[in-house]
């Protein structure tokens, strides 16, 4: 797995027709795509995108939503899971699709870039405006996880009934708006451990909108396999030891595997 050439799995992603697959350089420039996003952008060929930018081959207002996103990915490191959001169609409308972007690194760590994947939910934005509202709950669950968040609230505020935005989650995301506050917050937490190992554990998990110290040890260790100091201690004093955020290229068809959700 370790030899796996970016190429074979460029080759892989041809074959599916409702996953754009991508991998772009430091620049946000593109480096390997897959037939679905040539298709997507209204072009003929890979050679049509290959070293161009999201600003060449999207329209202006798509594009830079996604330049947002791959600042985050390459100057933060930071990965992101199941985001919900518009793009184009083949058919050139708008439409849903579940996006996911992760770091590149080099050998030393260093990142130089980064990978995706989008996958078309088969749903335009017309006929399925409830979409909206389920990707700026979502939104702003991921913005303002570091404060007290009334699930009811936000459902009231978009004029759904909670009920209803729990089945969109679980069909969309396949996890509750409850689980993606929690996963918001650990994943913070990795990444506040991971920036400051002088930091304390209880000031992070404070910060990352925990009360509770010892729910917060229970969660993080479901999620990681260690507690907080013990994933900090990995992490700082053990170079070879991977964290979530930095994923090498042979670990691409593990991690965007088809099921997970390009630009």
């Amino acid at each position: 797995m370790q030899s796996v050439e970016l190429t074979a799995i460029e080759t892989l992603f041809d074959e599916l027709s409702d996953v754009a697959f991508f991998v772009k350089d430091r620049a946000g420039r593109y480096l390997a795509v897959n037939r679905t996003l040539v298709r997507r952008c209204g072009l003929r060929t890979k050679q049509d995108i290959v070293g161009k930018t999201v600003l060449e081959v999207h329209p202006r207002h798509l594009a830079q939503t996604y330049m947002a996103q791959d600042r985050e990915v390459i100057e933060a490191g930071c990965t992101i899971k199941k985001h919900l959001e518009l793009h184009l169609y083949p058919n050139r409308r708008h439409g849903w699709c579940l996006t996911h972007k992760t770091p590149l690194r080099d050998a030393a760590g260093a990142i130089v870039g980064l990978v995706g994947t989008s996958h078309d939910l088969g749903l335009a934005d017309d006929h399925h405006p409830v979409y909206g509202k389920i990707a700026s709950i979502a939104q702003h669950i991921r913005d303002h996880y570091r404060q007290p968040l009334c699930l009811n609230q936000l459902a009231l505020d978009a004029g759904l009934p909670l009920a209803r935005v729990e089945r969109m989650f679980q069909r969309v995301f396949h996890y509750s708006p409850r689980q993606l506050l929690l996963q918001s917050r650990l994943n913070g937490a990795l990444a506040l451990i991971e920036a400051d190992p002088a930091r304390s554990i209880a000031d992070i998990a404070g910060e990352c909108g925990y009360t509770d110290h010892s729910a917060f040890s229970r969660q993080f260790k479901s999620l990681t396999g260690m507690t907080p100091v013990q994933y900090r201690s990995a992490h700082h004093g053990h170079n070879a030891q991977r964290t979530p955020s930095a994923m090498p290229v042979a670990a691409l068809w593990q991690e965007l595997g088809p099921e997970r959700g390009g630009h």
